[in-house]
């Protein structure tokens, strides 16, 4: 049970980490504000032709006598808008990652420097259009184990007094370990993990991976505090990396730095930069 707290700690330890690295956080911001800008108008859209959507789907409830065509299709409209809710989660995450790809890479390179002894950063040797892809490939394939799950667990949610207490805890266990492995994806790939590799992984460590990941798909229910939470989520998963691979990690180097930087310690232009 120890290693709830330490992947708890390492959440912490993320936020702490771009509090002092103002200009990285700035950057960190951009990716998560566009995919909430996507997400709104994806929900809005639901929510206004949600039932035309589904009233289009089951034209053979037309001839059912009144009132069962209107019930069923509330409850079918009621399902859809509670599975897109419970996949946005996940998909939040491996959207925001995919659209800010070249800022997190920069991001977890530079978490992965100040806490390294001799200063250095694994670099995955692919180019930027090789990493984009592993990153859309093995996003797609998360976003299906998670979709799923979903469906299980929502499927499970209508069995009596289990469905209302166990099954909505164990959605949020199911949800935290998607979105760690969504988050170490980015620093792990750098060090040519491969999906099965850090699954594997993930598992052999579980409970570190639900300390860290419980709690932030807690805080991500709520799509504007995932926004601010995701520069800190990769840092904190970067740094969990590190443990999770063996790799020895000291303070960072500018552990009592003032919290914003200097110009002459990052230049402005190096989160735009994609990796090489």
């Amino acid at each position: 049970m120890r290693d709830l707290g330490v992947g708890f700690g390492y959440l912490l330890k993320g936020q702490r980490w771009v509090a002092r690295h103002g200009r990285q956080y700035g950057f960190g911001l951009l990716p998560g504000l566009l995919t909430l800008v996507l997400y709104l108008a994806v929900l809005v859209c639901l929510v206004l032709w949600g039932d035309d959507l589904v009233t289009a789907l089951t034209p053979f409830a037309d001839d059912w006598a009144s009132p069962w065509p209107g019930l069923f299709r509330g409850f079918l409209t009621a399902v859809l808008f509670a599975l897109v809710l419970l996949l946005s989660v996940v998909a939040f995450t491996a959207v925001t990652l995919l659209v800010g790809q070249p800022f997190y890479e920069a991001l977890s390179e530079r978490v992965d420097r100040s806490v390294s002894p001799d200063g250095s950063a694994p670099e995955s040797g692919l180019t930027f259009r090789r990493e984009l892809w592993l990153g859309v490939r093995d996003g797609v394939r998360i976003a299906v184990r998670a979709a799923v799950w979903g469906v299980l667990l929502f499927a499970l949610g209508f069995v009596p007094v289990a469905g209302q207490t166990v099954v909505p805890v164990v959605g949020f266990f199911v949800t935290g370990f998607f979105l760690t492995e969504e988050l170490l994806a980015v620093p792990l790939q750098r060090r040519r993990v491969e999906l099965r590799e850090r699954l594997a992984l993930l598992r052999s460590r579980r409970t570190l991976v639900w300390g860290f990941g419980t709690p932030l798909g807690v805080a991500f229910l709520v799509p504007v505090v995932a926004v601010f939470l995701m520069p800190g989520a990769v840092a904190g998963a970067t740094l969990m990396a590190r443990d999770l691979m063996g790799e020895e990690s000291g303070a960072p180097d500018d552990e009592h730095s003032p919290a914003t930087d200097t110009p002459e310690e990052e230049p402005p232009g190096d989160l735009l930069a994609p990796p090489e």
